[in-house]
C-alpha cells in the first residue's frame, strides 16, 4: 500500500487575495503563487472564520468556529483539551512539525504537533482581553503611517522560518519513514509596512493604484465601521502620498512572501517530494489597505474577510477554479481526507473533491468578530453572490458582491431583497444565536497569561 501524501501547508498573515496575480491583480508580482495556482485548485471564495489573527488561526487549527472554542481575541489561549490539525495527523501516523508564525497564546507551544522548528516571537505568546469600550483607541495609526522601504524584525523572522523549513524538506527528500505535515507560518505581509528595498522598488508611485473608496466619509458609514475607524485612528482619509507609499510597501511585502513560498516550492518540485506532496497556501485573513478608509482588517468587507486558498495535490490533474464557498475551518477535514482518515465531527467540509475537479456544493460560509474596534458582536453569512452582515443591536447589511464589488449599496432595506435577507438570516441562526454568543464574548475577562 502506498504511503499517504506528505503535506506542506504555508500560512501567511494578512494577505488579501485580490493582491495576487492568480486572483486577478493587474500588476502585483507573485510568480510562485501564480505557478502554484496554475498547477492546483484555486478557491475564489474562501473566507476566514474571523478577520483577526488568533481567532482565525485557532479556528483553522481546530476546525471549529471561534464561538465553539472561545478564542475571542488576540489574548485568547486555546484550551489544551481541544484537538488540532497536529493532534489528528499525529494520530494518523504523520510526523508533524511547526515552523514559524502560529500565534499560539500561553505556555503550550505545540498543541498536538510533534515538534517545533521555530517558535512565535516572544511578544505574540501572551496577551490580555482588549477593551471594547466605545472610547478605546489604538495608540496611533502607525500600522499604516510607519511605511516605506526598511528593515523590520518580521522580515528577518520570515527568512529564518524559510531557512528552517527548507532544511526540514531537504532532510525528507529521500523516502521518509512516514509521511509528514510541515506547517510553515510567515509574518508577512502583516503591518508594519516596512519592506525590503528590493521589493519596495518594484512598485514606484506611477505603478500604484489606490481604492476609490479610500475617501469614504467617516460620518456616513455604518456605525460598526465608524467605531472601527475611530479605534484605528483612521477617521480622516490619509494623504494620497502616504497611501501610495503604504500600498507600495504592502505590495512589496506580498512579493517578498511570494519569494519565500517559492523557495519552499523549489525544494519540493526539484526533488522526489514532488510526486507525493500536497502543497497548500492560505492566509489567516486579508488587509483593507485603504478600502472604505480602513487599514488593517476587523470587518466583513471582502478585502478583510476573504483569503487566498490554493491546494495542489500531486495526483490531481488540471487547475480548477472553485467558485463554491470555502472556510478556514474546512482545512482540517481536508487534511484528514488527504491522509485517508475518517471524518471528524467538525462543522467544516473536506475540499478534496473540489481539488480533483468534482462538483462541489455552495454552502453558507460563516465568519464572526468580537474584539478590537468593536463594541458588539459581528456575524457574516456569505452564500453565492450575497453577503449578509449582522451586528447585534445595529442595522443589518446586505451586499451583492458580484454586482457591487466595492460593497457600497446596502440592500438590507430593499423590499425586493426581503426573501434573500430572510434566507441568509435563517442560515445564520442555524449556526449561531448572535445575542447569546455576543453575551459570552462580552463576559470574557482574561488577565495577562503567564509564560
Amino acid at each position: 500500500m502506498s504511503q499517504p501524501p506528505n503535506i506542506l501547508l504555508i500560512m501567511s498573515d494578512e494577505h488579501d487575495p485580490a493582491v495576487t496575480g492568480c486572483y486577478g491583480h493587474p500588476y502585483i508580482e507573485t510568480p510562485h503563487l501564480d505557478r502554484l495556482a496554475s498547477e492546483g485548485a484555486t478557491f475564489d471564495n474562501a473566507y476566514t472564520a474571523c478577520p483577526i489573527c488568533v481567532p482565525a488561526r485557532m479556528s483553522f487549527m481546530t476546525g471549529q468556529y471561534v464561538h465553539q472554542i472561545g478564542t475571542w481575541d488576540n489574548g485568547s489561549s486555546l484550551p489544551g483539551s481541544i484537538p488540532t490539525v497536529g493532534s489528528y495527523l499525529e494520530a494518523a501516523g504523520y510526523e508533524t512539525a511547526l515552523c514559524g508564525r502560529t500565534h499560539f497564546v500561553g505556555p503550550e507551544r505545540l498543541h498536538g504537533f510533534g515538534k517545533r522548528l521555530l517558535d512565535d516571537a516572544e511578544k505574540w505568546r501572551h496577551g490580555r482581553a482588549p477593551s471594547r469600550a466605545p472610547d478605546a483607541r489604538r495608540g496611533s495609526n502607525s500600522h499604516v503611517t510607519e511605511c516605506g522601504p526598511g528593515d523590520h524584525w518580521h522580515n528577518a523572522y520570515d527568512l529564518t522560518a524559510a531557512d528552517l523549513a527548507e532544511r526540514f524538506l531537504k532532510s525528507r527528500t529521500q523516502s521518509p519513514d512516514r509521511p509528514f505535515l510541515l506547517y510553515t507560518g510567515f509574518m508577512n505581509p502583516h503591518f508594519p509596512l516596512l519592506c525590503p528595498r528590493e521589493y519596495f522598488d518594484r512598485y514606484p508611485p506611477d505603478r500604484v493604484t489606490l481604492p476609490h473608496t479610500r475617501t469614504e466619509p467617516w460620518e456616513s458609514q455604518h456605525p460598526a465601521i465608524r467605531q472601527l475607524r475611530y479605534w484605528l485612528r483612521n477617521e480622516d482619509p490619509l494623504d494620497d502620498a502616504i497611501s501610495i507609499t503604504a500600498t507600495a510597501a504592502y505590495c512589496g511585502l506580498v512579493s517578498f512572501a511570494d519569494h519565500l513560498v517559492g523557495r519552499l516550492l523549489d525544494i519540493v518540485d526539484h526533488s522526489p517530494l514532488r510526486d507525493n506532496t500536497v502543497v497548500i497556501y492560505v492566509s489567516d485573513h486579508g488587509e483593507m489597505a485603504g478600502h472604505h478608509g480602513v487599514w488593517q482588517k476587523q470587518c466583513f468587507y471582502e478585502h478583510a474577510v476573504r483569503v487566498p486558498m490554493i491546494i495542489r495535490h500531486p495526483h490531481a490533474a488540471g487547475n480548477p477554479r472553485v467558485s463554491a464557498g470555502a472556510n478556514l475551518i474546512d482545512l482540517l477535514p481536508t487534511l484528514l481526507d488527504i491522509a485517508d482518515q475518517a471524518p471528524a465531527p467538525l462543522p467544516g467540509t473536506s475540499l478534496l473533491p473540489a481539488v480533483f475537479g468534482n462538483a462541489f456544493p455552495d454552502r453558507p460560509i460563516f465568519s464572526e468578530y468580537h474584539t478590537l474596534g468593536s463594541t458588539t458582536g459581528g456575524f457574516m453569512i456569505k452564500k453565492g453572490d450575497w453577503k449578509y452582515i449582522h451586528y447585534v443591536g445595529l442595522p443589518d447589511q446586505l451586499f451583492n458582491v458580484a454586482n457591487d464589488p466595492d460593497e457600497i449599496e446596502n440592500r438590507a432595506a430593499d423590499p425586493s431583497c426581503a426573501h434573500i435577507l430572510a434566507d441568509l438570516r435563517a442560515d445564520l441562526h442555524a449556526i449561531v444565536t448572535p445575542e447569546e454568543v455576543d453575551r459570552r464574548a462580552k463576559e470574557r475577562s482574561n488577565p495577562i497569561i503567564p509564560i
